[in-house]
């Protein structure tokens, strides 16, 4: 069934050929990759992509469209706050639920864990992510001035109450 925003119209269900996976040490390279094609000179390091992984306490899952790896994201708690710290679709997959699928379980992910709110920051200029997480009834907060470097864009960040 699909959850109703705050502005009451539905949010379509993720299209078949979805698969959500936990990441492999294997799949970090094509994370990387991702990375540096979607993200720039924003990009998270190879190594900081590896550390994290390896050494962190976020969840790192896969995305994959009819068989094939197509987006990812990272998720877990930063301190007593529940925090989406990426989410990324490859160009080429896009426009076909896998954000959708991505938050899906994100947000089933907290509530699980039952944190009381979700967390995210995305930048002020990506209209297509803010749309996503504003349908899902993300809020605005603030915004955090110069936050992804080097480019130095504004960072909007944004909250979901799970619980009231």
């Amino acid at each position: 069934m699909a959850s109703l925003p705050e502005s009451g119209s539905p949010i379509p269900p993720a299209a078949s050929g979805i698969v959500l996976r936990d990441l492999t040490e294997a799949d970090l390279d094509w994370v990387a990759e991702r990375e540096r094609e979607i993200f720039g000179r924003s990009a998270w390091s190879p190594s900081l992509i590896r550390d994290d992984f390896l050494h962190g306490f976020s969840r790192w899952r896969g995305v994959e469209f009819d068989g094939a790896l197509a987006g990812y994201a990272v998720y877990g708690f930063e301190g007593d706050a529940f925090h989406l710290m990426n989410l990324a679709v490859a160009p080429e997959a896009r426009r076909r639920g896998i954000a959708r699928a991505v938050m899906d379980d994100f947000l089933a992910e907290a509530r699980r864990l039952g944190a009381p709110d979700a967390w995210l920051e995305v930048a002020t200029t990506n209209a297509a992510a803010l749309a996503l997480y504003r349908a899902y009834g993300f809020e605005d907060v603030r915004v955090r001035p110069r936050y992804y470097q080097p480019e130095g864009l504004d960072a909007l960040v944004m909250r979901l109450r799970l619980t009231s």
